[in-house]
């Protein structure tokens, strides 16, 4: 499971790459100010947990643990629903897509919790 984490920690990081560059070029002149800023914090939060993706997969091969999955699929689904719904909302204008972002933060707030604890029971 751990090559899996990697895997989509780099493959999160093109996206949110691709996502601030397309947010930076295409869609600057496109969308309003304000949107503009919802899409660009879509972008930065994915590549943070990006990021966190591939310190799961790096402390997972050297101390597997359920605790680093279940943390990886947490911050995934903080990906998902907070990223994706600031995304959908920038794109398309539809406030209401905000009430999905905070099951997104509490997706990376448990993400990051189990990380922690996986990692202090990891150590020597």
């Amino acid at each position: 499971m751990t090559r899996w984490w990697l895997a989509l920690g780099a493959v999160n990081a093109f996206l949110s790459v691709a996502a601030g560059a397309f947010g930076a070029h295409a869609l600057k002149a496109r969308l309003s100010q304000d949107l503009l800023v919802i899409f660009e914090t879509g972008a930065r939060y994915h590549m943070y947990h990006a990021l966190a993706l591939v310190a799961v997969g790096l402390l997972g091969l050297a101390r597997p643990s359920p605790l680093l999955s279940a943390a990886g699929g947490a911050m995934l689904a903080g990906i998902v629903l907070f990223s994706g719904s600031l995304y959908a909302l920038a794109l398309t204008g539809v406030r209401g897509l905000g009430a999905i972002t905070p099951l997104g933060g509490l997706g990376f707030l448990a993400g990051w919790a189990l990380f922690a604890v996986a990692a202090w029971r990891s150590a020597p």
